[in-house]
């Protein structure tokens, strides 16, 4: 079966913010037997001052300026959500199929995808012959998802999702660190202490500093991010207590923090990575971090000067 023509399918990405919200009233869908193309269509974006069941939201915000109370609110806003669903294959996949081997039911459908996050199952709907596709999305993800659609030509992963161009939201995501499990054996380097806090004689002014540091490569690999963690005493005790949440230590509900790289160093045993780290709050809400991650690396088959910010809410 060929594939429907871009031309004749339209993706609109509505942002309801009202609990009295009323939906325009939708086009008939064209009925099959007689392929008259649809007139063109002008999208219909709401914006309204509050959005059922995320929480109050005063405007719409591009996910780079929220804050913790923001997110609070607008939790879908986070793009390692989406990451985490997007690489959900039996999900993902189980939906696309559900929708490509079955193109006699989207054929010249108007289809509504309520929740519909980056947009990725819309674009299914309208791969699969739908003459319509409505995505309702509060969170500020919207932002995105608009862009994705039209990186792909359906509006009238990043790189590959699926088949689909995702490469505007790729920066983004890159500049949120990623809290994840990380496994033992893909630690190349051995690690360096960044920051010694004590409870008992810590100031504010203390939680925002610049570290250097060396990396020893310990095995021929490649390094694809950085990764931190912390260690707990509790050395007040009569006995010392403590713990770590570093990668080879028993996991803990705070994982690890994961500062992925643009792109990847070819590194050789022995060689060493000399980087620093700067670390502060956020001046809007000091309950979000910022980074700036430096490297310089000069290695056997690769050389690279990396400075890179990120933000953590």
């Amino acid at each position: 079966m060929a594939e429907p023509d871009n031309s004749e399918r339209q993706c609109t990405i509505t942002t309801p913010q009202s609990q009295s919200f009323q939906p325009a009233s939708l086009p008939k869908p064209v009925p099959t037997v007689h392929h008259v193309p649809h007139p063109p269509h002008t999208p219909h974006v709401a914006a309204l001052p509050t959005c059922p069941g995320r929480g109050k939201i005063a405007k719409l915000l591009n996910p780079e300026e929220m804050t913790s109370q923001d997110y609070y609110f607008d939790s879908y806003a986070h793009f390692g959500i989406h990451e985490e669903m997007l690489k959900d294959e039996v999900r993902t996949l189980t939906y696309r199929n559900a929708m490509y081997h079955n193109k006699h039911m989207f054929k010249d459908k108007i289809v509504l995808d309520v929740g519909s996050g980056t947009g990725i199952l819309s674009m299914f709907a309208a791969n699969a012959g739908a003459r319509h596709v409505y995505g309702i999305e509060c969170s500020s993800i919207s932002e995105y998802s608009e862009k994705i659609i039209k990186s792909n030509h359906l509006h009238n992963g990043w790189e590959n999702v699926y088949g689909f161009d995702m490469t505007c939201i790729r920066n983004v995501a890159m500049r949120e660190p990623l809290v994840d499990v990380v496994d033992p054996k893909q630690v190349v380097t051995n690690s360096c202490l960044v920051k010694e806090v004590d409870i008992y004689t810590v100031k504010p002014e203390d939680l925002s500093f610049t570290t250097a540091f060396c990396l020893q490569i310990q095995r021929n690999d490649y390094v694809h991010a950085m990764v931190t963690y912390f260690n707990i005493e509790f050395t007040k005790c009569h006995k010392k207590t403590g713990f770590s949440t570093a990668p080879d230590a028993a996991s803990t509900h705070w994982k690890q923090t994961v500062f992925y790289l643009e792109d990847y160093l070819t590194v050789r045993k022995g060689e060493e990575i000399l980087g620093s780290i700067a670390v502060k709050p956020n001046d809007k809400n000091v309950r979000d971090l910022e980074f700036t991650l430096e490297l310089d690396f000069k290695g056997q088959l690769c050389d690279a000067a990396i400075s890179h910010d990120y933000k953590m809410r």
